[in-house]
């Protein structure tokens, strides 16, 4: 039956993971047969909040969605202003995106204006609830925030927990982070390599997205810098702009003696040039120090490329270990342990069959039929 859906996050002409999240995931409701619309922000962060240099998307405006720019993140009355107006529009259900406390205050209070009419269900997706880089005042903004919901989709255990130590009386879903398959279509290795302007006899293990401390661009360096990997043939790729101090990794680089070793991409790459640095990569790291889930690792399940991450939050959940690629500690040495027998021992070739049977799991109407299921049981 038709449903009409209105989704509450960032979206064009907002740029970056969660924005292609939420356009990807309208395309998947309009494709059911339903009716959506995206309300995104006319203000999402302060400027001197946001750490990279711009916040907004440099291409055309998606095709076939509509998306109306209402929600000013730090304005109370619009909070109570963009309520107002969506629930006079009485849709089904409200998904509203969760993915940082600071946004709490806003999107909570607009689910609470939406929640007085009770035939509007109202459901968040929650990308964190305790954030990787923790600041004070966090906790009490979760719990404002899950508290002000009907019900909630979680996409890792460690969020699903954390959202369930505030309140664990709601409905909930657990349902993996679906692929990222919205970034065109494959290329071939050859034809990456040409656009990048790489060696083709080179082999490239990729550090791709956003540079912020929690990823653990440092262990990684640290552990390319291992002796082992030198004569190879093998170089690190890091692709994305700097969320934060580029020096300390430009110094690491210095004091390690990477810098023949290491290509940089030091910007934020735009979505229609996201696969050619998959298909030029060997190895995907993802040597994070914490973590929830990534859009990374589904980006990567896309492009059906191996994986490295770190056994934090719920990377390992969706990464298994030897079928896909390799799960380490957050350790440089384990990490180079890794690096070097995917090296010296393996190919992509060798995980081929694995990542496909994996990748079968992460489709997108696993998470439409999740948001349905929690928006049934809301009472």
């Amino acid at each position: 039956m038709k449903k009409r859906i209105i989704i509450v996050g960032p979206a064009y002409p907002y740029r970056g993971g969660i924005a292609d999240f939420n356009e990807r995931l309208a395309h998947e409701f309009i494709n059911e047969g339903h009716e959506v619309t995206i309300y995104t922000f006319t203000l999402q962060y302060p400027s001197f909040l946001f750490p990279g240099k711009t916040q907004y998307a440099e291409g055309p405006v998606p095709e076939g969605l509509n998306i109306v720019r209402k929600v000013n993140s730090v304005n109370p009355l619009n909070w109570l202003k963009v309520g107002r107006e969506i629930r006079r529009q009485r849709p089904d259900m409200v998904m509203i995106r969760f993915w940082l406390p600071f946004m709490a205050p806003c999107l909570g209070t607009i689910a609470r204006v939406v929640r007085r009419d009770k035939h509007i269900k109202v459901v968040a997706l929650l990308d964190n609830v305790v954030p990787h880089e923790k600041r004070i005042g966090d906790r009490v903004f979760a719990r404002y925030m899950i508290k002000s919901v009907g019900g909630y989709v979680a996409m890792s255990e460690s969020v699903l927990a954390d959202a369930k130590a505030f309140d664990d009386t709601k409905p909930l879903a657990l349902t993996p982070h679906p692929l990222y398959d919205s970034f065109g279509a494959k290329v071939t290795r050859e034809e990456a390599i040409g656009v990048l302007g790489l060696d083709a006899d080179t082999r490239y293990i990729l550090f791709f997205g956003l540079i912020r401390d929690y990823k653990g661009l440092d262990l990684l360096l640290r552990a390319f810098a291992d002796s082992r990997l030198r004569g190879k043939g093998v170089k690190l790729i890091v692709a994305g702009e700097f969320y934060g101090n580029a020096e300390k990794y430009e110094q690491l680089e210095r004091e390690l003696g990477l810098a023949e070793h290491i290509v940089w991409y030091k910007e934020f790459v735009p979505a229609d040039k996201v696969r050619y640095f998959f298909a030029a990569a060997d190895l995907v790291a993802q040597p994070y120090k914490s973590a929830t889930q990534s859009g990374i690792t589904q980006i990567a399940y896309h492009f059906e490329r191996p994986m490295l991450v770190t056994n934090v939050g719920g990377l390992a959940e969706i990464v298994p270990h030897g079928k896909v690629g390799y799960v380490t500690q957050p350790d440089a040495t384990d990490i180079a342990d890794a690096l070097v027998d995917f090296v010296e021992n393996r190919s992509e070739a060798d995980y081929r069959e694995g990542i496909l049977q994996e990748k079968a799991k992460y489709a997108w109407n696993n998470m439409t039929a999740a948001l349905f299921e929690v928006a049934e049981k809301i009472g």
